[in-house]
């Protein structure tokens, strides 16, 4: 069936005409039901440690916004006007949602993740036991693993074109602080720790200083990492000024429980979340 699915999609994206058919729309919604269900993700981790991202599946996304209609999508007192609608039934899902969170259909929230005021947009994965908490956003398409916490304010860029493009991951484990903006599909490793106002995009400098001398990433914080925010002088035609990075300034330590271990990453390194 997948492959079935995959063939159609792929052929309404090279001829948009078939957005007109019967059969192309019932295939693009299928794909987003699915995507619903978690039988189906827009990226997959591999063996390997590495991501594969299922090209096809954020075609399905991008073309079932052309054949929705707007509706009008009334929840108590609010009011919304919308092509995708929102996402239902979490007391059967098993998922907690505090008033005024939101997720739109097509996003997987798995049994035991909660959702605090916050915003989870379509093809985005959210894992058990993570927190999205409140006024954090989970953009299209991002990949966020289990027991994750997204702190307060944390914006979770979402990735839709080019289709190719991995989209943002956040591993299992860790904890982005406060008002961190992670986008551009970069790729936080497992039980990484981001302190609060971390900014990370593709171009941002991660930079190793726990060495002797700077290791420099880009699009990539590696497992147990501890970032804070930083920032480093470079040259322009009107002067020298501060450009903003983030400083890897040490590693979670493996001899304590996940949670104990995050709180001594914090106490030891003095990170505000």
């Amino acid at each position: 069936m997948t492959e079935s699915l995959k063939h159609i999609i792929e052929t309404a994206w090279t001829d948009r005409a078939l957005l007109q058919r019967d059969d192309t729309r019932k295939a693009i919604r299928e794909v987003i039901g699915c995507l619903d269900a978690g039988e189906l993700r827009v990226a997959e981790p591999q063996p390997d440690g590495r991501w594969k991202t299922n090209e096809w599946i954020k075609k399905a996304v991008i073309l079932y916004f052309p054949i929705q209609a707007m509706e009008t999508i009334e929840v108590g007192p609010f009011e919304y006007h919308d092509k995708i609608p929102l996402k239902k039934g979490f007391a059967e899902k098993g998922v907690r949602v505090v008033p005024q969170a939101l997720a739109r259909y097509g996003a997987f929230i798995e049994k035991g993740a909660i959702l605090m005021p916050s915003y989870v947009n379509i093809g985005a994965w959210v894992g058990s036991g993570t927190m999205v908490d409140t006024w954090a956003t989970v953009g299209s398409c991002a990949q966020i693993g289990r027991n994750v916490h997204l702190a307060g304010g944390v914006g979770i860029g979402g990735v839709l074109e080019p289709p190719q493009a991995t989209p943002t991951i956040i591993e299992d484990e860790c904890f982005i602080g406060s008002r961190c903006i992670v986008v551009e599909g970069v790729h936080v490793e497992r039980e990484a720790v981001l302190g609060a106002n971390v900014v990370l995009t593709q171009s941002t400098r991660i930079i190793d200083v726990t060495g002797p001398e700077p290791v420099i990433h880009k699009g990539r914080v590696p497992a147990r990492s501890v970032v804070i925010p930083g920032s480093y002088s470079k040259d322009f035609p009107a002067g020298t000024f501060q450009v903003a990075c983030a400083l890897i300034i040490g590693q979670r330590k493996e001899s304590t429980d996940k949670k104990v271990s995050l709180n001594d990453a914090l106490r030891d390194y003095q990170v505000a979340v």
